[in-house]
């Protein structure tokens, strides 16, 4: 797993580097005081994660991650911890709270390795997905999903017998189902197309559960 550090203090920097040292499968390539070395690093080389402090000057780490097209994962690290609700927001990994230990360190590292191994076997074609639920991987074939809904950074997979719930924002789940059998009709939900049975002005229908529809997804719903 390739990574880069962003962050103005280097003693900062430095303890990311030790700490990503005794991390078998990541490798830290590069480490910036300069944010926007860091962006211009991004265009030539890109990475899986960033290490990425949020108070930095001339530009913070919340500017620095809605900047960029094409977004690794992120791993916040900061001082402060009035930033962890719009982090997440944003979709981030993890949010490391100065000063963290290599054991949070880790946690954290391994959260990001679990993210791009699902992302890694989304890419091949296939009729199913293989969800985190609690300890173990399971596999969920396409045809057994009704919808989606999120709550935070947690998603509930509907199916046809049983409900699943699986550690993961709603924006990653995006990435990996197929989009011509899937589609986002709002922002905490996703419905399989083909099991859609009625379309109504705010809602749709499927097997007698009314999933609401954001005004703004209504004209991307194609069934």
């Amino acid at each position: 797993m390739k990574a880069i550090a962003i962050d103005d203090e280097p003693m900062a920097l430095e303890v990311v580097r030790s700490l990503a040292a005794k991390v078998p499968y990541l490798e830290l390539e590069a480490c910036f005081t300069d944010a926007f070395k860091a962006l211009e690093y991004l265009q030539h080389e890109p990475v899986d994660l960033l290490f990425l402090d949020i108070k930095m000057p001339d530009i913070t780490g919340l500017e620095f991650v809605t900047s960029l097209q094409k977004k690794p994962l992120v791993i916040f690290t900061t001082a402060y911890s009035e930033h962890a609700v719009v982090s997440f927001e944003l979709d981030a990994t993890d949010y490391l709270l100065k000063p963290f230990s290599l054991a949070r360190f880790v946690k954290a590292c391994n959260k990001a390795q679990e993210l791009l191994q699902l992302r890694s076997a989304s890419v091949a074609p296939k009729d199913n997905i293989f969800l985190k639920v609690g300890y173990e991987q399971v596999k969920v074939l396409y045809d057994e999903i009704l919808y989606l809904e999120a709550a935070g950074n947690y998603i509930t997979f509907v199916l046809e017998s049983k409900k699943l719930l699986t550690r993961m924002t709603i924006s990653e789940v995006c990435e990996l189902l197929p989009t011509d059998r899937f589609s986002r009709v709002h922002r905490s939900y996703i419905v399989a197309k083909d099991k859609v049975e009625k379309i109504e002005r705010h809602q749709v229908c499927i097997r007698g559960n009314c999933v609401p529809v954001g005004a703004s997804y209504m004209q991307q719903l194609q069934v």
